[in-house]
């Protein structure tokens, strides 16, 4: 995979450069890669939305220094706010972070800083003959199946923690010289920042306040951009730069576009509302241990208790249900012994489970597994406490898990629509804290609200403004 290559020239200093990458070879671990990200997240299905995306994209790659790449841009189905650049020209972009952004020169700022990533070489640049196969886990990291550890050694801590003070502001100095070029305006590099390093300060303390790991851009840094000079002195120099161009789609046409946008759990994940879990699809719904917290991943969801020492795993198999749940049980547990059998049956659903000792995340412990078959639909349920014996204080909390899986119900099925993003506009005073009530979201929607709109922290919206509401 690797070339034992030594200098080539770093297109956008036009320098010397010590790599131990090919560029043939860069654009294989793209496209190869690609196919992994997609199964990974999945594309958002909405043509105007990819539409936008990628006009806005292939305006800058066209000015940029590696305008001869076959530049990708995809947005990816995911509610993490997020955004980051595979070798060879492939960009990704979350609808999550998309939901924030306020005009097409903001959307421009971000592609810009990923293109500059792709440009400047960064991810051959960054890592040596040990680590070049080693950069995409954190991205993937423990949701990728074992064929794909590759993939997790390629990526992982650059892509999503970033590349280091030194190559972000570099990327950000190429994305501002690259809005300058397409039309764009180069101080929407420090909008976008500013916009996102406030949604990063709110989701550090939610996840403070939740036991979790915050989920942040990787491009932001400690700094506040206000009061950032050598981001600001880049980004007003690229100002010079500006080419006479036709001017970008007005705010009010970007915001339409992005009426619509689904915003937290998309349907084809499931949806989480309180401590029920309802997923369209699938027909199913769920109860989840009150007060756990819970990562609702494309194909699986996890339940962990506050102390973190329990967990709960829901997945469906992509087996047949033309067999068993005891049969399949003993497929997917091959060769383990099993203690304390139990049978779910009644509420359209039929199960078997056992105590089996597992590798967990604990290490190896006893676990409770069951498969739970509804309808057409074969689901895993595991569970697993640290430490054993099994299964400690978290015994009625697990078990009524384990037996809550049933059919979705007819009058349940908007339960397990999407929330989604509606553009309206004030037509006379109204606070946030009012527009607030009317979502039916868990959490700060205050808080959320004045995010989406900039109005954080403490700003209340005027008469005749355009507003970004999650319904």
């Amino acid at each position: 995979m690797l070339s034992m290559g030594g200098c080539a020239i770093n297109p956008v200093t036009g320098d010397a450069d010590f790599v131990l990458m090919s560029e043939a070879t860069e654009r294989q671990l793209g496209a190869r890669y690609h196919q992994q990200i997609l199964a990974q997240y999945g594309v958002y299905q909405d043509a105007p939305v990819q539409g936008l995306m990628e006009r806005v994209g292939q305006r800058l790659a066209r000015v940029s220094h590696r305008s001869e790449l076959n530049f990708r841009f995809t947005l990816l189905d995911s509610p993490e706010v997020n955004a980051f650049a595979l070798p060879g020209g492939y960009i990704y972009l979350t609808r999550g972070l998309l939901a924030y952004l306020g005009s097409e020169d903001e959307l421009a700022a971000v592609l810009g800083h990923e293109i500059g990533h792709v440009t400047a070489r960064h991810s051959v640049r960054q890592h040596s003959a040990s680590t070049v196969t080693g950069l995409l886990g954190a991205i993937v990291g423990a949701q990728t199946d074992p064929g794909g550890q590759e993939l997790v050694s390629f990526a992982g801590t650059a892509l999503v923690r970033g590349y280091g003070r030194d190559h972000e502001l570099e990327a950000d100095r190429l994305g501002a010289e690259y809005l300058a070029a397409g039309g764009y305006q180069p101080e929407a590099m420090l909008e976008v920042i500013r916009v996102l390093k406030n949604q990063e300060l709110h989701e550090v303390r939610q996840a403070k306040a939740e036991g979790r790991p915050a989920q942040v851009y990787h491009g932001l840094f400690a700094t506040h951009p206000d009061n950032d000079r050598r981001l600001q002195e880049v980004i007003g120099a690229a100002q010079t730069l500006r080419a006479s161009r036709a001017p970008a789609g007005d705010d009010l046409g970007f915001l339409r576009v992005l009426d619509g946008l689904v915003f937290g759990d998309s349907a084809a994940q499931g949806i989480v509302r309180k401590h029920r879990y309802y997923h369209r699809e699938l027909g199913i719904v769920a109860v989840l241990p009150e007060g756990w917290r819970i990562e609702n991943r494309r194909k699986r969801l996890i339940a962990v208790a506050p102390g973190r020492d329990a967990i709960v795993q829901l997945e469906t198999l992509a087996v047949k249900a033309d067999r068993s749940p005891v049969q399949l049980l003993h497929e997917q547990m091959r060769g383990a012994r099993f203690a304390h059998e139990f049978e779910i049956a009644g509420h359209g659903r039929r199960g078997h489970g056992a105590t089996v000792t597992l590798n967990t995340p604990f290490g190896v412990r006893d676990a409770r597994v069951a498969i739970v078959i509804v309808g057409s639909t074969v689901l895993q349920i595991s569970a697993a406490v640290d430490p054993s014996p099994w299964p400690g204080n978290y015994a009625a909390a697990i078990r009524e898990t384990m037996f809550s899986l049933r059919p979705l119900r007819d009058e349940e099925q908007p339960l397990a629509e999407a929330q989604r993003l509606h553009l309206i506009r004030i037509e006379s005073p109204q606070s946030i804290a009012s527009l607030a009530k009317e979502a039916d979201q868990a959490g700060d929607m205050a808080d959320q609200l004045r995010l989406l709109n900039k109005l954080y922290p403490d700003r209340e919206p005027r008469v005749g403004q355009w507003l970004k509401v999650i319904r």
